[in-house]
C-alpha cells in the first residue's frame, strides 16, 4: 500500500516544496507515495509540518508514525498535548551553510572594523592596523548543529573561539563551557558574542543587565538565534552606556519588528529582517524523506525533539 504523506503548511510552501519532495521520494524508492495537502486523518502515515499550519489538533491522526517539522525551531508546537507521536525538527545542511556564511560575514565586519573604516559621513583619513583573527576572542552561545558548525568555522579562520551550552557538550577544536559558571566565564572573554540558543523558558533573557555587564567593555553582539534570548531594555541601556559597542539583530520577540521599535533608529544597532538562514527546499526535502525511509525500515528517526528540553 502506498504511503500517505500529508503536507501541512501554508499554501505558498506547497508550491515551493511539492517538486523537491516528490523528487526526493522518487529517489528513495517511494515514487508511488501519496503526497497531498488533504488526506483523511486516519490514513496519514507521516505529516510534513510547519508550526504555523492550521493543523493544531493531532488527535485524529492515529496511524501517523512521525511529524516531520520543516522548521529548525519547534517552540510553537512542542508543548501541544495532542502531538503524541515522534516529532523531528529540521536540521537542514542548506540552512546550516547559510547561517555559517551570514554569521561569518558579520563577525568579520566587526573584527575588521568595516563600519568604522567605510561608513563615514565626511572624508577622514585614519590609517590603522586591525588585529589578526588569532587575537580576537569570539564566543558562540549554543552548541547545537548550527552553533557547533559556526564555532568550528570561526576557529578555522583563526579566531579564539569559546562555545557555551546549558549542558556539557564536546565540539572538536572548541573550548566548550557549560552551566551558570561557564556562561560567566564565556562572556568575560566575549569580544564578539554570537547567540544560537534555542527558544525555551530556560534561555529567555540569557543576555540581561547582569550578563551584559560581564562582557568586555565595547563588545559586539550578533543574534541570529531567537529574539527572547535578549532582554531588549537591558541591551539598549548597555548600548547607550558604551558597555556594548554595537549589536546586529536578525530576530526579535515580535516580527515583523514594529515600526516604532527603538532598534530601528538606534545608531548602534543593525537590524536585518530574519534573513540569517532559511530552510532550502531541495536539501530539506532530502532530510524529510530520510526520516520517512528510516520509519519504514524501523530505524531510529534523526533530529528527534526532546520534549523535556523543548528542542
Amino acid at each position: 500500500m502506498p504511503l500517505n504523506i500529508l503536507f501541512a503548511a501554508r499554501p505558498e510552501r506547497w508550491e515551493t516544496y511539492e517538486r523537491p519532495l516528490r523528487d526526493a521520494l522518487d529517489k528513495a524508492g517511494f515514487g508511488d507515495a501519496n503526497l497531498a495537502q488533504e488526506i483523511n486523518p486516519r490514513d496519514v502515515d507521516y505529516i510534513v509540518y510547519a508550526p504555523n499550519s492550521p493543523l493544531q489538533d493531532f488527535t485524529p491522526y492515529t496511524r501517523t508514525k512521525a511529524v516531520l517539522n520543516l522548521w529548525a525551531g519547534v517552540e510553537a508546537i512542542v508543548g501541544n498535548d495532542t502531538l503524541t507521536m515522534p516529532l523531528a525538527r529540521m536540521v537542514d545542511p542548506g540552512l546550516t551553510k547559510g547561517m555559517v556564511e551570514w554569521v561569518t560575514g558579520h563577525v568579520m565586519r566587526y573584527h575588521l572594523g568595516i563600519d568604522t573604516d567605510i561608513l563615514r559621513s565626511a572624508p577622514e583619513w585614519m590609517p590603522r592596523t586591525p588585529p589578526l583573527a588569532q587575537e580576537r576572542q569570539v564566543v558562540v552561545l549554543g552548541l547545537g548543529a548550527l552553533g557547533a558548525t559556526v564555532a568550528q568555522t570561526l576557529a578555522g579562520l583563526g579566531f579564539q573561539v569559546t562555545g557555551w551550552s546549558r549542558s556539557a557538550k564536546k565540539v572538536d577544536g572548541i573550548d566548550c563551557l557549560h552551566g551558570a559558571a561557564g556562561l560567566k566565564e564565556s562572556l568575560s572573554r566575549a569580544e564578539i558574542a554570537v547567540l544560537l540558543l534555542p527558544d525555551t523558558p530556560a534561555t529567555h533573557n540569557t543576555l540581561n543587565a547582569e550578563t551584559l555587564a560581564q562582557m568586555p567593555k565595547g563588545a559586539f553582539i550578533i543574534n541570529p538565534g531567537r529574539g527572547p534570548l535578549i532582554d531588549d531594555n537591558a541591551l539598549l541601556a548597555a548600548l547607550d552606556s558604551g558597555q556594548i559597542a554595537h549589536a546586529t539583530l536578525d530576530v526579535f520577540r515580535v516580527e515583523p519588528l514594529p515600526a516604532d521599535d527603538p532598534y530601528w533608529t538606534h545608531p548602534k544597532v543593525t537590524v536585518t529582517p530574519h534573513i540569517a538562514a532559511e530552510t532550502r527546499a531541495s536539501t530539506a526535502s532530502e532530510v524529510i524523506v530520510e526520516n520517512i525511509r528510516r520509519g519504514e525500515a524501523d530505524e531510529p528517526f534523526i533530529n528527534l525533539v526532546d520534549r523535556a528540553l523543548g528542542y
